[in-house]
């Protein structure tokens, strides 16, 4: 009677084995072409932000001089011209975003899941089979290291190992030792994105920020993204970097003043995420409006 029981139950525990070792139920697929909506930030994330608009962005003081140092009129240097958005920005950029698992033949487990990031035509993979990360010292690429797993239906992503970049397109920067964990979370033909970016170099707070994108209905669209630099400037000194000296940031009141916002709020730090900074707000004062702005006219 044991022996036969045995046999009875064996072949309930190799369907539990199997269930267990098999992928998680409510693990949703991302795969897909997926748009972003600009409608979220637009004036940040298409026009670009203003110049010296610091305001709710958790950089500490090394950042702040860095930014206010910071010329836009480097973005015409050659080497700047194509500089790629690192992982921790580029899908909140103007893109289009191409999902896909990557499995094993054998057991059909999901090794990777791949991006293909039409800006700057970025390739990336999140391994999702419970690799390491490499050393501190391997090699930094744009797209960086990525690692991830299921947590329910939401895919959790970390990664390290990322290039120096920015924060933000007016000059705050992002240091190479950055880490990135990111949420995908998908609701039928939407997909939110919710990234997390901690910056011991540069930020006094975690950065966190959302965008949500739709799938789309056809594959069709620009996936290429040809850059080519050339020289702005004819005559430029190849070892010329532009840059402001400490004070000399001409431009440190311009948005404060247009939109009347204290200069003390504009130039950011931890403080200015939270509510309570309005308390502080009632005892300072913007500067005064420039006269293009006074008679009606925009800079």
């Amino acid at each position: 009677m044991k022996v036969v029981r045995t046999l009875a139950w064996s072949p309930l525990l190799l369907l539990a084995v199997a269930a267990l070792s098999g992928p998680a139920f409510g693990q949703a697929d991302l795969s897909g072409t997926w748009l972003p909506q600009f409608t979220e930030d637009q004036p940040e994330r298409i026009p670009g932000p203003d110049l010296v608009d610091y305001l709710g962005i958790p950089i500490n003081d090394a950042a702040r001089q860095w930014a206010l140092s910071w010329d836009p009129d480097r973005l015409g240097l050659q080497e700047h011209q194509c500089q790629v958005h690192t992982a921790a920005y580029i899908y909140r950029g103007p893109l289009q975003l191409r999902i896909w698992e990557e499995r094993d033949p054998q057991t059909q487990d999901v090794v990777a899941i791949r991006n293909y990031i039409s800006t700057y035509e970025q390739n990336r993979t999140i391994w999702m089979d419970g690799r390491p990360h490499p050393s501190d010292y391997a090699a930094h690429t744009w797209m960086g290291f990525s690692t991830g797993k299921w947590e329910g239906n939401i895919l959790t992503v970390y990664t390290t190992h990322i290039k120096q970049g920015w924060h933000r397109r007016n000059g705050i920067p992002s240091s190479d030792l950055i880490t990135l964990t990111e949420h995908f979370i998908r609701h039928d033909n939407h997909l939110t994105h919710v990234s997390i970016v901690t910056d011991p170099i540069y930020l006094a707070e975690p950065l966190i920020k959302s965008q949500d994108y739709v799938l789309a209905g056809n594959s069709g669209g620009n996936w290429l993204w040809p850059c080519e630099y050339v020289d702005e400037v004819p005559g430029r000194p190849h070892s010329s970097v532009p840059s402001y000296m400490p004070g000399q940031n001409p431009f440190v009141t311009e948005f404060a003043a247009k939109y009347q916002i204290p200069v003390e709020a504009t130039l950011g730090g931890p403080e200015t995420m939270y509510p309570e900074f309005q308390q502080k707000l009632k005892d300072l004062k913007p500067p005064p409006r420039s006269k293009a702005a006074q008679a009606g006219g925009n800079r």
